[in-house]
């Protein structure tokens, strides 16, 4: 590929040229071997288009930022739809118009997947500059700080091919996002970063699949996947995993969800059913007694404590660092709006029950994921062949089917590949990240507010470094503190962050 230089706005507009990729399916063919020495899957160094454009950081600073931008055409050698199954680098050369020596820096590969939906970066011309609500990406930041940025594409629940065969449900996200990162690591040396220092995110199924990725790297369970696609021959565990509102643990989350917002009305002002609500909740009971957690000061959690344990451990350290940072005024004015917040010797303090009614209206309806009607997006997400959307929970099936139905037998396999949880709990992956990026709004009743904090409370007593935190009234897809972000990356990385 020619090199040239471009200059480019924030948004990175279509200055360069788009590499094409393949745009229709098709099937994975050919025997499932090593591709140890497998030429397609050589990046090349040199194949680049070199760019600058304006980065404005956390405070406000702005800074121009030249660099060189690589096209992949596929991650893997067997492509079912290599519109999906590409990704895309961008390395920074300088900063501000000083010269930056990337090839030791930590990768920050950031996945853009939303609703378990395909996300692709086939035509993009320049690295995703834009976040959202029009900020500054988290990826443009990590390229102002020094970074490594990959962005991988990947399938997703809804593709069909010719023949109505739905190609993209589960595993295949996460089977792609870890070829990516083997891609990564087969062309050590090659492609610019140290790929023993990747960072993985993702909001929302994006986040999940981030999780997922951090908590099951190198497992067994998608080799046969893997080798299907023509995956390089490397490994695929990461060394950080960034998640921000998880949408996991879906074979839990309607027990889960009725958990913790049963009692909350819908936003017509209707309740749920009364009966399908407890049913869901009181399935939670069991599910939270096998992982079998543990937390400092509250000893094992039970559905008896666990309201406990996440207002006091996440809930009001939220609500007492937003009240604190306010200006007096404005403290004064937050509380007299919202009464049941007490505000002494510098902490907030409320009941869990006060707690669900500020909140107020839930999002869902019951069951909130595995859907009787199957028109919820994570039926989909379990379909499989021409079958558009199937149920992947017992409770669900069996209000369609009877008390007799089982699940199909390919779906317990799947529902394990999809759920960082069975990679944490009991004998824990030891090939894990064991670093950790967990954010989720407190307003956010896409799912239950426990998924996020059972996955950190099983992290932190596994030892790994966790970073958890819950942004108050703030709702799905919050990022409060991407500056912060970026800076913690350079910190456990050992690499370090020239700007926030």
């Amino acid at each position: 590929m020619k090199r040239r230089t471009v200059v480019l706005g924030l948004t990175g507009a279509a200055a360069a040229p788009t590499v094409g990729f393949a745009t229709g399916a098709r099937a994975a063919s050919g025997t499932a071997t090593t591709t140890a020495g497998d030429s397609s899957l050589v990046f090349d160094p040199s194949a680049y288009i070199e760019q600058t454009i304006a980065v404005t950081d956390t405070t406000g600073t702005a800074h121009s930022v030249t660099y060189r931008f690589f096209k992949v055409a596929s991650y893997v050698a067997r492509p079912v739809n290599a519109t999906y199954q590409s990704l895309n680098v961008s390395v920074p050369v300088a900063i501000d118009g000083v010269a930056v020596d990337a090839s030791d820096a930590p990768v920050l590969l950031a996945n853009a997947i939303g609703g378990y939906m395909p996300s692709s970066v086939a035509n993009a011309t320049g690295i995703s500059a834009s976040g959202m609500g029009g900020g500054t990406s988290r990826q443009a930041l990590a390229l102002a700080a020094g970074y490594v940025v990959v962005e991988p594409g990947a399938r997703g629940r809804t593709l069909v091919d010719a023949d109505g065969v739905y190609y993209g449900t589960a595993p295949a996200a996460i089977v792609d996002l870890k070829a990516a990162v083997r891609y990564l690591k087969y062309n050590r040396g090659r492609v610019p970063g140290n790929v023993d220092r990747i960072v993985s995110s993702g909001v929302s199924a994006g986040g999940a699949l981030s999780a997922l990725l951090g908590a099951s790297g190198d497992s067994p369970l998608c080799t046969p996947y893997l080798e299907e696609i023509g995956a390089a021959d490397a490994g695929d565990a990461i060394f950080a995993s960034g998640d921000w509102c998880p949408i996991t643990d879906l074979e839990h989350a309607d027990a889960a969800y009725e958990w913790n917002w049963g009692a909350n009305p819908l936003a017509s002002g209707a309740t749920v059913d009364a009966t399908i609500s407890a049913d869901l909740k009181a399935q939670y009971t069991d599910y939270i007694a096998s992982l079998h957690l543990r937390a400092r000061g509250y000893g094992t959690l039970t559905t008896r404590n666990l309201d406990t344990y996440i207002l006091e451990t996440f809930l009001q350290p939220s609500a007492t660092r937003y009240l604190a940072a306010l200006s007096d005024p404005a403290r004064a004015a937050h509380l007299a709006a919202n009464p049941f917040l007490t505000w002494s010797a510098g902490k907030a303090t409320f009941t869990w029950a006060d707690f669900l009614t500020h909140v107020g209206a839930r999002k869902k309806n019951a069951p909130s994921f595995d859907a009787f009607d199957l028109s919820t997006p994570e039926c989909n997400l379990y379909g499989t062949g021409t079958t558009r959307a199937r149920h992947f929970t017992l409770y669900g099936l069996r209000h369609e089917a009877g008390d007799s139905a089982r699940l199909d037998a390919d779906l317990p396999a799947k529902l394990r590949l999809m759920n960082p949880m069975h990679h944490l709990a009991g004998r824990a992956n030891p090939h894990r990240a064991k670093h950790w990026w967990i954010r989720v709004g407190t307003k956010d009743s896409d799912t239950s507010l426990s998924v996020a904090a059972n996955l950190a409370t099983r992290l932190t007593d596994l030892g790994d470094d966790v970073n958890t935190s819950y942004y108050w009234d703030a709702g799905h897809g919050a990022d409060l503190d991407p500056g912060d972000f970026i800076t913690w990356i350079g910190k456990v990385s050992g690499h370090g962050a020239r700007h926030r």
